[in-house]
């Protein structure tokens, strides 16, 4: 596994495929109120681009382009939050995406259990370790440790989503997931606008 740190950006010359994992690592969970600190890229072959993403930066052309391309799917592991993150933040609103979490609760009824640690587990025979997921993103300098982890949150999305399509289409419900899919970047937009909370679909 090779894990490279860039700042601000992609390079320009980086092509990473046409299905590529994404993650982000923030300073909380409101992301009105904490910084996207690190977005983390992909490509299935075993190695992960990090971008490190400065405090008060607003725009980073080539990871937007890379991102936005509708050729270009983007796989997650909870997308609202990631997508709503890189929205708030770089104004970079990604489709068309994937998200294990959605799949996984669609496909995976006989569970309560979906969390990533959970997927890398049963799908990559793969044991996280979580000990980075609660330190501090925003710090000048990111450990080793801390690399290692946020690699390690997408480098087994490819080898998931593949295995849980086949669940998906087994259980009937893949076009489910398809309409959930395209659905997450509104879903972001509510969240940011203030309906993150409020069930519009409710009576």
């Amino acid at each position: 596994m090779t894990v490279t740190l860039y700042e601000n950006d992609l390079p320009d010359n980086l092509d990473l495929g046409d299905e590529i994992a994404v993650d982000t690592e923030t300073m909380g969970l409101n992301p009105h109120r904490d910084r996207l600190c690190l977005v983390q890229l992909s490509s299935g072959d075993g190695n992960a681009h990090l971008v490190r993403i400065a405090p008060g930066q607003d725009d980073a052309p080539n990871l937007r382009r890379l991102l936005e391309d509708e050729g270009t799917l983007k796989i997650f592991h909870f997308a609202r939050f990631d997508v709503a993150a890189l929205l708030s933040h770089l104004t970079i609103l990604c489709a068309p995406v994937y998200c294990t979490k959605i799949a996984s609760r669609l496909c995976r009824t006989y569970t309560d259990k979906h969390s990533l640690r959970d997927l890398c587990r049963d799908f990559a025979g793969i044991e996280l370790n979580k000990q980075k997921q609660c330190s501090d993103w925003g710090g000048e300098t990111l450990s080793q440790e801390q690399l290692d982890y946020a690699a390690s949150d997408v480098l087994y999305l490819h080898t998931i989503r593949k295995e849980i399509d086949k669940m998906l289409v087994r259980e009937e419900r893949a076009h489910l997931a398809d309409a959930c899919f395209d659905f997450v970047p509104v879903r972001a937009i509510l969240d940011l606008e203030g309906w993150a909370d409020i069930d519009i679909f409710e009576h």
